[in-house]
């Protein structure tokens, strides 16, 4: 084997992080956080539009809750049309009748994630998004922190976060909302209860719906999407079934486009990748 000083490992990791987030992170057109199925759908069609991404993850792995389908059982769902969206992640789908998809679960996030990765998406795991840069009436970016510092007592960690600036932010944090409810705590939105109600009960069908119905644009700069957007109206939630989280980042995504680019996309979060 090659001779390799533990110096040369060291400087090499360095000097490619600080290299990477400078050129790639720092200053970007899309900022994603969470890196569940609506997040890593909208970050891989966001880049695949040409748009420089990043996605953020507080956990040390990506994935968000696609690792485990219901009651722990590594069996993940979706229901046409996004049964495509998986397709062309080349994961493997068994036709269980009446327009439903399973899969496996792992497979599932691991191609996903790559698909991202090979868009061009640059993923900041171990990072919490603390706040929203927000001026006046636009959020223009997001302050992070390492995670793991976070946790710690703040007697011992009095540490300030850092900014990095995007075009547009993306919520796709889940239930728990976060952009969103940092916007409301300072900014009075139109149809969005204080405080946000999150998800209303289980109703498969109509979840599935509302979960790509209302991801939208909340405030100039901020769309929320997915899970996060049920959260925040009150929708119902829908289970272990992930259809509506996939075509929810995919508009997202087109509707970043649209934002960052200035134009019009026909059909926004209807789905047009081939069978």
């Amino acid at each position: 084997m090659t001779n390799i000083n533990e110096i040369q490992v060291t400087k090499t990791i360095v000097n490619e992080f600080l290299d990477d987030f400078i050129q790639n992170i720092l200053d970007s057109d899309v900022v994603v956080v969470g890196s569940g199925p609506c997040g890593v759908a909208a970050a891989k069609y966001a880049a695949e539009l040409g748009h420089k991404t990043v996605m953020i993850e507080r956990n040390i792995y990506g994935g968000g809750g696609m690792w485990q389908g219901g009651y722990l059982m590594p069996k993940n769902t979706v229901a046409a049309p996004a049964n495509k969206i998986l397709q062309e992640c080349g994961v493997n789908l068994k036709d269980a009748g009446n327009g439903l998809y399973v899969c496996d679960s792992f497979e599932m996030v691991s191609k996903m994630l790559a698909s991202a990765c090979d868009a061009g998406v640059k993923l900041l795991n171990s990072t919490n998004v603390e706040d929203i840069i927000l001026k006046e009436d636009h959020v223009e970016g997001v302050v992070i922190q390492w995670y793991p510092v976070q946790q710690m007592p703040k007697f011992i960690t009095c540490m300030d976060p850092i900014a990095i600036r995007s075009k547009v932010v993306i919520d796709a944090t889940g239930h728990d909302s976060f952009l969103v409810k940092r916007l409301v705590d300072q900014r009075d939105i139109i149809g969005v209860k204080k405080p946000i109600p999150g998800c209303g009960s289980l109703w498969v069908d109509e979840a599935e719906k509302q979960t790509v119905e209302l991801t939208h644009e909340i405030y100039p700069g901020l769309i929320v999407a997915g899970m996060s957007a049920t959260s925040t109206y009150g929708a119902p939630r829908m289970g272990p079934i992930f259809g509506g989280m996939l075509l929810a980042g995919k508009k997202a995504a087109e509707l970043a486009h649209e934002k960052i680019m200035g134009i019009k996309v026909e059909n926004v979060g209807k789905l047009r990748v081939p069978a």
